[in-house]
């Protein structure tokens, strides 16, 4: 894949009952914080910033640390946009909203 920054979306639903889900969101946003990789923290979803191979990484790493550290079942959303011929990022999308 190529070099450019894609972003994606990643909304953890934890399907449990030994604690309370966003104790485990939260968890996986450290895994998030942790990996170096360009982020920001909705209410709803993470925004991820980097190459393809950065941000696949990620979503791979905080499902393995979801699953290593015992959460029973979950759900991952995700959204990923590749721009072909250049860079997508979160704020060329928004800039235009921000006041």
């Amino acid at each position: 894949m190529h070099q450019y920054i894609v972003n994606a979306s990643i909304q953890i639903l934890p399907i449990v009952q030994d604690k309370h889900a966003y104790e485990w969101v939260d968890e996986a946003i450290e895994v998030i914080r942790g990996s170096g990789v360009r982020y920001e923290v909705g209410p709803f979803a993470t925004v991820l910033e980097g190459t393809y191979e950065e941000v696949t990484a990620v979503i791979g790493k905080v499902n393995e640390f979801l699953y290593e550290r015992g959460c029973a079942e979950w759900i991952s959303s995700i959204q990923l946009q590749i721009r072909s011929g250049g860079d997508i990022t979160g704020e060329s999308k928004t800039a235009k909203f921000k006041q």
